[in-house]
């Protein structure tokens, strides 16, 4: 979908169908001959309440007067599922070019909700359609009408919600074809966008020889080649590379459970357990595309979690990249694993803060629903930060506690550590706990995305991968690029 902002009146554009919303106890500000819009209201067909839409046709153009409900709660959220409600109808009547018409004293924050509403409630995924890989119906642009220039929120929200479409095509791939060496490809594609990316890709030789144990160990179940990525984004403009942001995803491109195999019951799910790669590897390429002034560091730990005559077995011991001995007292807690291995990698590439991202725990799907993902931190102010960038975007994260009490549950008996704490006991907390252990004093944040990552029933993800928390972690590095 293209996506153009213009200060033409919608009446003077090239659209074939304007989105005009009404707040409660608004008029329409623009109306067509003969106040037809505001008749609609007026004769109750068309309503102010949320959502509620009503379509008129005048002037060579068909006109939607969707209710925006009351202005103080007009968000960008609500922004969002506005845009997607007069997407789903406009795609119904045929509609080739859409124009909304921004609603007076809006800021660009609303502005850009309107368009990452629209371009995300576009999306569908049909790579592997008999019938071939175009959306048939698809509306091919969006206009965004305003009396002042919005072209700079337009084109950063266009950025944003596309980068979290790619990361959805990611998600929605199946195992058999998004394999580990496919999303190090992806990677390699970001990084040939831009002069200030590089990408570096290492197998199964050059993880164990940096004494990823941990990592090795979930890998060593499959046939198929695991991959370290990196991906660095140089945009601070010094000379020497400083992260200021580290962000790291766990990415098990099929999950069984390994040798704790998982039941047969929704197991065709698990290949969105590279969910979190998946968001950082496209969050990286919309930091790149709108060349925010920081330098970033992300590392994504690809592997397949397989059962076999060489897996990891319950009772191994593992010794982790930093030093800390794991025991492996459940394969299906192998998300931990990878991610402890590259979060120590993170720290020893010089990431000042970090972000881990991953669908880690189905407790955490018990605990939050799809509203919320997980948020675990070492560091209130970092916390803070994510939180807010969450609230920003829509991509919620609430914040879980850590205690000394939890620390005990993940010691081993044998090991430093365990990875699977006894008795199910506060299941997303002590994952979360597990990995503190490999991020030093570091400022660090963990966001379990199980329940977030897909199946939302947002208006604008509803099925299939949603693309979180994408727009979260772009949105984190402008806040943090701001502080700098």
């Amino acid at each position: 979908m293209r996506v153009t902002a213009t200060t033409q009146a919608p009446r003077e554009t090239s659209a074939d169908t304007v989105v005009v919303g009404v707040f409660e106890g608004e008029d329409v500000a623009h109306d067509v001959q003969d106040g037809l819009l505001q008749g609609l209201i007026e004769s109750g067909e068309a309503r102010r309440g949320f959502r509620k839409l009503a379509v008129a046709h005048a002037e060579g153009k068909r006109w939607i007067v969707l209710g925006l409900g009351e202005r103080e709660r007009f968000d960008a959220e609500r922004a969002r599922v506005a845009a997607a409600t007069a997407h789903g109808r406009a795609r119904e009547l045929g509609t080739e070019t859409l124009c909304w018409e921004v609603p007076h004293h809006v800021g660009d924050a609303v502005v850009g909700g309107l368009v990452e509403g629209t371009v995300l409630a576009a999306y569908r995924f049909t790579r592997f359609k008999s019938d071939g890989n175009d959306d048939d119906g698809a509306i091919g642009e969006l206009l965004v009408s305003a009396h002042h220039d919005v072209a700079a929120p337009v084109e950063r929200a266009r950025v944003l919600a596309e980068a979290a479409n790619r990361a959805r095509d990611l998600q929605n791939t199946p195992s058999n074809h998004m394999t580990p060496a496919k999303l190090a490809e992806r990677a390699e594609q970001i990084a040939a966008t831009s002069d200030r990316l590089t990408a570096t890709v290492e197998g199964r030789a050059q993880i164990a020889a940096r004494g990823m144990g941990a990592f090795s160990a979930v890998a060593q179940g499959s046939d198929t080649e695991p991959a370290l990525i990196v991906l660095t984004y140089r945009g601070a403009g010094g000379t020497a590379f400083a992260p200021a942001l580290g962000l790291v995803g766990k990415a098990v491109t099929f999950d069984t459970g390994g040798i704790s195999i998982k039941p047969s019951a929704k197991m065709h799910e698990m290949k969105f357990d590279m969910s979190g790669g998946a968001a950082v590897l496209e969050a990286m390429a919309a930091i790149a595309a709108l060349e925010l002034p920081l330098d970033v560091v992300a590392v994504v730990g690809a592997t397949e979690n397989m059962p076999s005559g060489h897996a990891m077995k319950p009772g191994d011991i593992v010794t982790a990249m930093n030093g800390t001995t794991i025991e492996i007292n459940n394969t299906d807690a192998e998300g931990r694993l990878v991610l402890a291995d590259c979060l120590a990698h993170a720290v020893d590439l010089g990431a000042e803060r970090i972000v881990d991202v991953a669908t880690l725990t189905g407790a955490i799907v018990v605990a939050l629903g799809t509203t919320y993902s997980g948020l675990v931190s070492n560091d209130d102010a970092w916390a803070a930060e994510v939180q807010a960038a969450g609230e920003a975007t829509g991509e919620l994260a609430w914040r879980l506690p850590l205690h000394e009490e939890y620390a005990d549950l993940v010691k081993g008996r044998y090991a430093d550590l365990t990875n699977a704490v006894e008795g199910r006991k506060a299941g997303s907390i002590t994952a979360a706990e597990f990995l503190k252990r490999f991020v030093g004093d570091r400022p660090w944040a963990h966001l379990d995305i199980a329940g977030t990552g897909n199946d939302t029933g947002k208006a604008y993800a509803p099925k299939g991968g949603s693309g979180v928390p994408v727009r979260l972690l772009v949105t984190l590095a402008e806040r943090v690029a701001a502080s700098a």
